[in-house]
């Protein structure tokens, strides 16, 4: 035994060297630490949706939030686009310009398949359009007499070309649509595609294939949709998704706390507290495409005070801004420093921030010359011209709250703000568009546009007739977006915009105040949900494939031996 002894030791010292390292080549599992798990196919997701169906039809969903979210996981289009609102592809698998920015065309993915099987065809794309352009379909005006003046052809089953009357480089904005499947709509006059059966019986070629609606006491509570297997780009790990219908966020937050939904499609504000206070709910934001300016009449004669830079800065200068989301949007928004979305590629990080500086704002005004008379007025008055002015707004309780904060913001500094609510239909038909205001509290719905093109409201050439609502009638910064409009180069687009942004806050021909965010509230069971700028609310589903609900642990990667 004593002879034995010592090779028994290095027999055994040789063993706990070897177990040693192969322990190194495996993942570390300690007392505590969580294992190491990877996303795996199965499991349902359940979201309450705030709205009621009408149709599944992506030319018919123009004014149904409800129905765009759901064709979202249904349907296709050209492109989609990215955080930043540059366009990545889709159903198109590769595209071109011409050097005029007059011609474009796309290459679809040839593994492309409609989920009854058929390939998707260049015809598909055409036939959508030919929908879009006929006065039957229920589209603004302005979007159907854009594509009467593309031309539209098919070079093959799987190209596709455009044609445009002049070089228009927001054009990949209009291809975000989704594409309908001819061979399903063929034969249906335009005017009977409303009631088309087809319509609750979708055929769509993205992520997620129609399953059947759930549907109590003859009405649609909801819509069941199932993986694409055979969808062209990676397949999602959720295998079945439940979207059901409730008339508001109150209803879908109890549906929650009822155990009926994983998800709420938007915590608005007066749920918002409520959802933060859900342990297991996340609450994940996005910025809107929308933006809440003070428009200025700067052609109203009567008023030639706003026709000074100084005094429109001063305006901005003396409003609260960030008091305004913070007591009263609940943090949900976002200040605002010039007309273009901050997370853009056209975003000019260098661009001025006006802070809130009642003091400063103070100044400007006494420089221009206005001072408080001798009576005792609150109002400051230079020649005989008080500044004071009418502030128009929507008659909603949110806005007759900003509209509050700001009037007493602007009080502080001498400036009277006279309050007129009226509706969003009156604010537009009867006060901007005839130019028939003062000042007036806006809210700009730009939803499903990632193109900045700030064209149609700041050009000279929309001041008499167009979005130009303030009048700003500068050459300068016209000149920068006419250029930029029909630039081809990406990088020369974004220094024009920075140059338009220099001058947007040089001399301030509106007031921007903030861009409001979206909240979206969904389960903790849900993994790897993720939330970027938003152009229309279905985009929060740009990353569903990523979500998962069925993890497992992630199998080690045995190591290569190094020779």
């Amino acid at each position: 035994m004593k002879k034995l002894r010592w090779p028994l030791l290095v027999v055994l010292l040789s063993l706990a060297a070897i177990a040693i390292i192969l322990l190194s080549q495996q993942q570390v599992s300690t007392p505590g630490s969580a294992p190491v798990l990877e996303p795996s196919s199965g499991g349902i997701y359940a979201e309450g949706l705030i709205g009621a169906p009408v149709r599944f039809n992506p030319v018919l969903d123009y004014y149904n939030s409800a129905d765009r979210d759901v064709d979202r996981l249904i349907y296709s289009s050209l492109v989609r686009f990215d955080d930043r609102g540059l366009a990545q592809g889709d159903l198109a698998e590769a595209w071109a310009s011409s050097k005029d920015g007059k011609v474009y065309s796309f290459a679809l993915r040839p593994n492309a398949l409609w989920h009854d099987g058929k390939p998707v065809t260049a015809d598909d794309v055409i036939f959508t359009i030919d929908l879009m352009r006929n006065d039957q379909i229920p589209l603004p005006a302005d979007l159907r007499e854009f594509w009467k003046q593309v031309n539209v052809s098919a070079l093959n089953p799987q190209t596709v070309r455009f044609d445009l009357p002049e070089a228009f480089a927001p054009f990949l904005d209009y291809l975000s649509f989704g594409i309908l499947p001819r061979h399903v709509y063929e034969g249906i006059a335009p005017q009977d595609i409303a009631n088309a059966p087809q319509n609750l019986n979708p055929v769509g070629s993205g992520p997620f294939m129609f399953d059947h609606l759930l549907v109590e006491n003859g009405k649609i509570q909801g819509v069941v949709l199932k993986t694409n297997p055979k969808y062209y780009s990676k397949p999602s790990f959720i295998e079945q998704v439940v979207l059901r219908y409730y008339p508001d966020a109150n209803a879908a937050l109890e549906a929650y706390r009822k155990g009926d939904v994983m998800g709420i499609s938007q915590a608005t504000p007066d749920i918002l507290p409520q959802v933060l206070s859900e342990q297991q709910l996340n609450a994940y934001t996005a910025r809107l495409p929308r933006l809440v300016y003070v428009y200025l009449n700067l052609q109203n004669d009567r008023l030639t005070f706003f026709q000074q830079a100084n005094i429109r800065r001063a305006l901005l200068l003396g409003i609260n801004r960030q008091r305004i989301i913070d007591r009263l949007l609940g943090g949900q928004a976002i200040p605002a420093d010039g007309p273009i979305w901050p997370d853009s590629w056209a975003y000019y990080p260098g661009i001025e921030h006006v802070p809130y500086d009642p003091q400063a704002a103070d100044e400007l005004i006494k420089k221009a010359g206005f001072t408080y008379p001798a009576d005792g007025s609150s109002v400051r008055v230079k020649d005989g011209v008080a500044l004071e002015f009418d502030l128009v707004f929507p008659d909603t309780p949110i806005f007759q709250q900003v509209a509050q904060m700001i009037q007493s913001d602007w009080a502080k500094v001498g400036v009277r703000a006279n309050l007129k609510p009226v509706t969003n239909e009156q604010l537009v038909k009867d006060y901007l568009e005839p130019r028939n205001y003062q000042a007036a509290l806006v809210d700009l719905n730009l939803t499903r546009l990632p193109d900045p093109d700030p064209y149609p409201f700041w050009h000279q050439t929309q001041v008499t007739d167009g979005q130009n609502y303030s009048g700003w009638d500068d050459r300068q910064a016209s000149e920068y977006l006419e250029r930029a409009r029909t630039a081809i180069d990406l990088d020369e687009r974004t220094r024009l915009y920075r140059n338009f942004q220099v001058r947007f806050t040089n001399e301030m021909p509106a007031l921007p105040l903030y861009f409001p965010v979206y909240t979206y509230a969904v389960d903790d069971q849900v993994q790897a949900v993720r939330l970027g700028p938003l152009y229309d609310t279905g985009d929060r589903f740009n990353s569903i494939e990523n979500w998962f609900l069925v993890a497992r642990r992630a199998t080690p990667v045995p190591l290569t031996p190094t020779p």
